[in-house]
């Protein structure tokens, strides 16, 4: 399999609820995993014994650690999170120009847009579930995120 059809295969998998997904044939074994703070590609080729696996390219399935002002104290702000549903780039705004989804104290309808999470070149929105009153936005716009992180502090209505 080529990277081409590896970044398709990952971002197929992170477009669904999937958490592992593994694939094996006579020449290659690939298992990806989704988990709670990282995202794990392993490729392998697939002879009689077991060799150790062979590290993705970063390129392929980037895992940044996140840095301190990405993370929200828990004793900061308190009430239910929306977190990021894949690994990418937190946008506030549909453009640089155009102003912010949600702010902060803003009640939300469900289905309201209240953010973009870019992958792969892809535009994500991500929706409210439930109406909703935006307590705290976690991130600050064109921040990198990762799988589960927190993107808003919400009380429900």
């Amino acid at each position: 399999m080529d990277v081409k059809d590896l970044k398709q295969l990952i971002k197929m998998i992170t477009e669904t609820d999937i958490t592992e997904f593994e694939m094996d044939n006579a020449e290659e074994k690939i298992v990806i995993k989704r988990g709670q703070k990282t995202e794990i590609v392993q490729m392998a080729a697939a002879p009689a014994y077991m060799p150790a696996p062979v590290a993705a390219p970063a390129a392929v399935a980037p895992v940044a650690a996140p840095t301190a002002a990405a993370a929200v104290p828990a004793a900061e702000v308190s009430g239910e999170t929306i977190n990021s549903p894949i690994v990418g780039t937190f946008y506030r705004a549909a453009s640089p120009e155009a102003a912010p989804f949600v702010e902060e104290g803003q009640v939300v309808e469900k289905g309201q847009v209240l953010c973009l999470v870019e992958a792969m070149k892809l535009f994500n929105e991500i929706e409210a579930e439930f109406k909703c009153k935006i307590v705290k936005v976690c991130l600050e716009n064109a921040q990198p995120v990762e799988f589960g992180q927190p993107l808003f502090v919400i009380q429900k209505l």
